[in-house]
């Protein structure tokens, strides 16, 4: 029997499917072993972890480093540090950065600043109008998939027209690559907002009457719209609004291929907390009023909602505590808070851990192409590890954060249940609490591991490369739905 690295023993391993007490051996990058002890092969090391339970790393497909472009927000060392301290150990980074990840050029200034993540992690490509004709460029140079800002928030990205969304999708779904969607009806922003401003509002709660959830609900129908006619993969970002809900379910009934996050803060805070704390909770789409918090749960827990997300949007202080909310940027730090919240609610019996590890590792995996290597404790896969004191209680703490964005709407939170040691690829880059410093550039890409499913792109006939191509007087095909499968 080969030698390992090392031996964790004494835990609980978790699943979405069930919870074990077993022994897991790693050798140099993956897990080779999971079982009884007696089975273990011998070892460099061995750990000891009564008590404990061993979680696949989460995945957080949605933050922003700000870097390059607002290294004074967060760079990616100390936004992967956050992670590797709150038990993520990949995350998918957003475009909206200066400049924006629309180019090569762009690609590669990203991928160089991310030379010194903590973390592996995927970068999402723009899509935009004037980015179209680079996608699959991009996609060779790195970008593991795609976001589309339908709404408007930091960086002020223009919104896709329609066009361009729909050829957008046309080149993507015979792909396969999933696109993520900021889904907000943007002239409805603009509008309200134009006219709250007009009419000298600016009070917190503005902001929630300039992006109604309606806007949601119109942005999502047509986005899924989209994508069934063309066969493409979408991904629905921070999901805020019960009222919108039945689409996703609606859409998933009649197999479009679409996953839907949301975050903590739309599950657990509410207007209520933001007429305490003003701007600092003022992010897009907006906090919303505590009807709509149990409905996310449900759907959390039915599987209309795929999986937990963050949307680390991190901000200097001053940044967030203006008086006007106009002038308050939107976002606040959650990678590092996310684990000890929903590990919380689990305790609280809201949800059971493997409830957790299905929402925050196996369908983040399953969305972008990582499962079997990442998401699961298993033999083969990436040592990607999260170990939680289910029992260990505390306070949150802005001041605590490995975030350069020292402010937090969860300072103050009571919580119970943290991780105590993450593992990425098999190297602590957290241990007992604090981060391993020397590990910071040990993250990579996943791009080489990532592997999509087949897909299944539909109405193949009518797109635009299709009938750009299709001579004069020629007639097209009476078929009205084709699919190409890879």
């Amino acid at each position: 029997m080969k030698s390992a690295d090392l031996v964790i023993r004494g835990a609980k391993v978790v699943s979405a499917d069930q919870i074990i007490d077993a022994a897991v051996a790693i050798a140099g990058e993956r897990i080779v072993a999971v079982g009884h002890d007696d089975l273990m092969p011998p070892a460099a090391q061995e750990m000891r972890a009564d008590g404990l339970y061993l979680l696949p790393g989460a995945i957080d497909s949605h933050v922003h480093f700000r870097d390059p472009g607002y290294p004074h927000k967060e760079t990616w060392k100390t936004g992967s540090a956050a992670a590797a301290c709150g038990g993520v150990t990949t995350v998918f980074e957003m475009p909206n950065t200066n400049p924006a990840t629309g180019t090569i050029e762009a690609l590669r200034i990203k991928q160089k600043a991310a030379e010194s993540s903590y973390v592996d992690f995927g970068i999402h490509g723009l899509l935009g109008d004037d980015t179209i004709e680079r996608l699959e460029e991009l996609l060779e140079g790195g970008v593991t998939s795609f976001k589309a800002f339908v709404g408007n928030t930091f960086g002020n990205l223009p919104a896709p027209t329609d066009g361009a969304l729909l050829e957008g999708f046309e080149k993507l779904a015979p792909l396969g690559i999933r696109t993520v969607v900021h889904a907000e009806n943007s002239s409805i922003l603009l509008r309200r907002q134009q006219r709250m401003q007009a009419a000298g509002r600016t009070d917190a709660l503005a902001h929630l009457a300039a992006r109604p959830a309606v806007a949601e609900i119109e942005a999502i129908g047509r986005v899924l719209t989209l994508a069934e006619w063309t066969g493409a993969r979408v991904h629905i970002a921070h999901h805020s609004a019960a009222d919108s809900l039945f689409l996703l379910r609606d859409a998933k009934r009649r197999g479009v291929d679409v996953t839907a996050e949301t975050c903590p803060q739309y599950l657990l805070l509410n207007t209520d907390h933001m007429l305490k704390l003003g701007g600092v909770m003022r992010l897009n789409p907006p906090i919303r009023e505590a009807r709509h918090n149990q409905p996310l749960w449900d759907a959390l827990m039915d599987g209309t909602l795929d999986m937990i997300a963050t949307d680390h949007a991190p901000h200097t202080p001053e940044e967030k505590t203006r008086a006007n909310i106009w002038e308050c940027d939107c976002g606040f730090p959650g990678v590092e808070t996310q684990m000890p919240l929903m590990l919380t609610e689990v305790n609280r019996d809201r949800a059971s851990l493997m409830d957790y590890v299905r929402w925050s590792a196996v369908n983040p995996a399953r969305a972008w192409g990582l499962y079997g290597t990442k998401g699961v404790i298993a033999p083969g896969a990436h040592a990607d590890i999260a170990i939680v004191d289910m029992a260990r209680a505390g306070v949150l703490s802005q001041n605590r954060l490995q975030s350069i964005s020292k402010i937090s709407p969860w300072n103050g939170r009571k919580v119970q249940g943290y991780p105590l040691h993450t593992l990425v690829r098999g190297r602590f880059v957290m241990r007992d609490g604090a981060l391993v410093a020397d590990a910071a550039g040990w993250g990579r890409s996943v791009k080489s591991v990532q592997r999509m499913p087949a897909p299944r792109a539909r109405n193949t006939e009518h797109y635009i490369g299709a009938v750009l191509e299709t001579p004069a007087g020629v007639p097209r095909s009476a078929t009205p739905t084709s699919e190409v499968a890879e």
